[in-house]
């Protein structure tokens, strides 16, 4: 038996997942680590906190397992992204917390690059819009206001990572400073066409090339992981972007093949083969993975908020105790009577990008109750769905006809039955949920021998149920029609 532990960094937890070379998940482990909000709009996390919660699990999965560490044939990592780690290269410590892709600090100079005209410049280079959602103005941020951070980075004493180079690095006892194409495609640093870190961008941010590690194939014999970590050295042999990861889980391997993945945010990716295709609706162009030098890219529309906002009725409002007992409470309803939720906590992601917009709850009449609300909640994130697949539609003028479905959220039955009315399309629920953690050890296995080709993948995660749409067009009409006027008021300014 081949071993395939996959490390699955996420935004609120750390998992380990330990797949047979049959496609089988074996052993997982998960553990939730603290999110830090110190100003209204910024969140923060503690990048050691995480590598020790990532290790705790990986250890926990093995020993439940049965297994040694020298029996895991490599290792994948798969990771939240854009979290920027900033940290000190001889002594291995952060100088400051992890700023999260969550995190709106940098909203001011992005406004400023965009009243400079500059949006045209970072698309045609990066494929990504100006938005303090990805990493490079984090890292600005840091090196501008973190005391004597610029003068360390231009002496070469600090190292600049997203978590899977922190990952990687920490795992090999500093031997290795890397990242993979899908992950350097997210920071707003990287030329996707020339595969470079581009230096007019680093100039522009005044960044020191010497801080941004060396980029790497998604898949292959990447580094090996120091035998003091878990006891024995691990070749890692796979580095992906979560969303990514999942894109390759849900087997998305063809030109046209559509993924959305409910997790913390809500991520939809259009694999569009080796051409970068450039949105004019909202999206972003991003790299897909990178695979013995060849190239695969994506479309991509980023929700912010999907099944952050359960989390959020239960932690803050306390409506509920449990994810799971949404279903039943959104179903003990007809409808939302008329309630919706927009769930801008940290502005909107695609197709809007306004990360000025605000959350609200809106349409709220004395009949509406807890249940209402937690059925808006839900039918909230289908809607942010919709928007970016409608997206997604005018850019490659096609109607698409199916999506495959992932992540945590995906399991709630009642958002997949109207996450396809809503939509008017099939959404397919493969048998194993954990894509992102599949798709970490897909690459692993492929970079590690275990499996040859894309053929043999597609045959472990075949999807086995699908919803299909059930209401009428003028119903779906009138709730989208609501939807967009909830919409519109976030984004109004006084």
């Amino acid at each position: 038996m081949k071993y395939i532990l996959s490390l699955d960094e996420g935004t609120t937890s750390a998992r380990a997942i330990i797949f047979g070379e049959s496609g089988e998940i074996l052993s997982t482990a998960q553990k939730e680590f603290t999110q830090f909000y110190p100003k209204a709009g910024w969140v923060e996390h503690d990048a050691e906190e995480i590598f020790n919660c990532q290790t705790e699990v990986a250890r926990k999965a093995i020993s439940e397992l049965g297994i040694s560490a020298g029996d895991i044939t490599a290792i994948g990592i798969t990771n939240q992204r854009e979290t920027v780690v900033v940290w000190d290269k001889f002594t291995g410590k952060p100088i400051c917390p992890a700023v999260v892709w969550q995190c709106r600090r940098t909203s001011d100079f992005c406004d400023r690059l965009k009243n400079d005209g500059m949006e045209d410049f970072f698309r045609e280079k990066t494929g990504l819009l100006i938005d303090p959602y990805f990493s490079g103005t984090k890292l600005k941020w840091i090196l501008d206001n973190v005391p004597y951070a610029r003068h360390r980075a231009e002496k070469g004493e600090l190292l600049f990572g997203t978590i899977d180079s922190w990952l990687v690095w920490k795992l090999t006892g500093g031997k290795s400073h890397i990242t993979d194409f899908s992950n350097a495609s997210r920071t707003m640093l990287f030329n996707i066409h020339t595969l470079c870190w581009d230096k007019e961008i680093l100039k522009l941010f005044d960044i020191p090339e010497s801080m941004l590690p060396e980029v790497t194939d998604s898949s292959g014999q990447l580094a090996v992981c120091h035998k003091n970590v878990f006891g024995s050295k691990i070749p890692i042999c796979a580095i992906a972007g979560d969303q990514q990861s999942a894109l390759f889980g849900q087997c998305c391997f063809e030109k046209g093949n559509v993924k959305n993945t409910y997790g913390t945010g809500g991520f939809m990716l259009m694999n569009t083969g080796d051409k970068a295709s450039e949105s004019k609706n909202g999206l972003v162009t991003t790299i897909a993975w990178g695979i013995d030098g060849r190239i695969t890219y994506a479309l991509e529309g980023s929700v912010f908020v999907a099944g952050a906002l359960i989390q959020w009725l239960r932690d803050e409002l306390g409506l509920v105790k449990t994810a799971a007992e949404t279903e039943s409470i959104a179903r003990s309803v007809p409808d939302s009577n008329g309630v919706y939720i927009v769930p801008a906590f940290t502005g909107l992601g695609a197709p809007y990008w306004d990360h000025n917009a605000r959350g609200a709850i809106l349409g709220i009449t004395r009949g509406a109750n807890k249940a209402n609300i937690i059925r808006a909640a839900l039918e909230a994130i289908a809607y942010q769905t919709t928007d970016v697949l409608k997206a997604m539609e005018q850019d490659c003028g096609v109607e698409l006809k199916e999506i495959k479905a992932d992540g945590g959220a995906s399991e709630n039955n009642f958002l997949m039955e109207f996450q396809a009315d809503i939509l008017n399309c099939v959404v397919s629920r493969p048998k194993c949920v954990e894509t992102t953690a599949m798709g970490a050890a897909f690459l692993a296995g492929l970079g590690a021998g275990v499996w040859r080709s894309a053929d043999e993948l597609k045959k472990i995660n075949e999807p086995v149920i699908s919803f299909e749409p059930k209401i009428t067009e003028s119903c779906r009409e009138r709730l989208l029609c609501g939807w967009h006027k909830a919409v519109s008021k976030t984004m109004e300014r006084d």
